[in-house]
């Protein structure tokens, strides 16, 4: 194929035959361009917000209906929010209103009595047995580092090293400067319910 066929199939793709292959085709989109061209957007061409014309009159207006309001406010006394947390509801103060505990029979205190003693008696010896396989465990380790030292006291040495990576442990000591005296700590994430009450 020559360089004059080239061209014509070149340029027929670009205009957005279907018939083109995608690779040459997508090549010349706006969005999709070669690392190998140069191309720079489209200007974004917009105006700034013509501000509107603010009525001086309309403006006092509102002013004075602002001056009514508050006087209005400052004439009714401020109603006391009240606090529910002490408020206990009604149905709570009826004296009448009295739960009995059920009567268990002496079989059941009996059967209740035995099954946390046994529920005892199996945690101790859990706690036993763990504590049994700790020390056999750290007897294990001393023994093994005696060995190590007789053989060698360089790796007797790093074996002892205390590793930082271990545990995720961070301390932070007493700080420098005193504490701030009119500092308020900030409360954290919360869901603030408390209800709100206009006059």
């Amino acid at each position: 194929m020559n360089s004059a066929a080239c061209g014509t199939l070149l340029h027929v793709c670009r205009q957005g035959s279907k018939s083109c292959p995608p690779w040459i085709w997508r090549r010349e989109s706006h969005w999709q361009t070669s690392l190998l061209t140069l191309r720079s957007t489209i200007p974004m061409r917009a105006e700034p917000r013509k501000k509107k014309k603010v009525d001086p009159k309309r403006e006092q207006a509102i002013r004075e209906r602002m001056k009514k309001k508050l006087k209005k406010l400052e004439r009714i006394p401020p109603q006391l929010i009240p606090i529910e947390d002490f408020i206990k509801p009604a149905k709570f103060l009826d004296e009448t209103r009295v739960r009995t505990p059920p009567q268990i029979t002496p079989e059941e205190q009996e059967r209740r009595a035995l099954l946390m003693k046994t529920w005892a008696l199996s945690k101790q010896q859990e706690h036993e047995a763990e504590n049994r396989g700790l020390q056999s465990l750290l007897e294990a380790q001393e023994e093994a580092l005696r060995e190590l030292r007789l053989e060698s006291e360089e790796l007797y040495n790093a074996a002892i090293l205390t590793d930082p990576g271990l545990l995720p442990l961070e301390s932070q000591g007493p700080c420098n400067t005193p504490p701030v005296p009119q500092y308020n700590a900030p409360d954290g994430k919360y869901n603030d319910v408390t209800k709100v009450y206009t006059q």
